[in-house]
C-alpha cells in the first residue's frame, strides 16, 4: 500500500519567488474600487494595502517607491490622515 500525502502549505508556498508571493499578497489586500466606499475609512484595510505595496516595491529594489507608502500606512495607523470624500458624493460647485 503507497503512502500518498498532500504537498505541505510550505512546498507549494516554495514554488513562488519572494517577489511573486509580495505580489499576491498586495493583490489579496487591495482594496477594489467597488469595496472602496466600504473600506475608504477602514485603517487597517488602507495600511494593509499600502505595506504590501511597499513590500513589492523593495523586493524588487526601488526603496524609493517602498518609503512613501510606508509613510501612508503610518499615517493611517497614526490617525493622521482620513480618506477623501468621494468625488461623486462630494459637493458640487455650481456654475454662474
Amino acid at each position: 500500500m503507497s503512502n500518498l500525502t498532500q504537498p505541505s502549505q510550505t512546498d507549494t508556498l516554495n514554488q513562488f519567488s519572494t517577489p511573486e508571493l509580495a505580489q499576491a499578497l498586495a493583490g489579496r489586500l487591495s482594496i477594489s474600487p467597488k469595496d472602496w466606499h466600504r473600506l475608504k475609512a477602514n485603517r487597517k484595510a488602507q495600511a494593509s494595502q499600502q505595506v504590501a505595496s511597499a513590500l513589492v516595491f523593495l523586493l524588487k529594489g526601488q526603496p524609493e517607491e517602498a518609503l512613501p507608502r510606508l509613510r501612508q500606512a503610518t499615517a493611517w495607523l497614526d490617525r493622521s490622515i482620513s480618506a477623501p470624500p468621494c468625488p461623486t458624493h462630494g459637493h458640487h460647485q455650481q456654475s454662474r
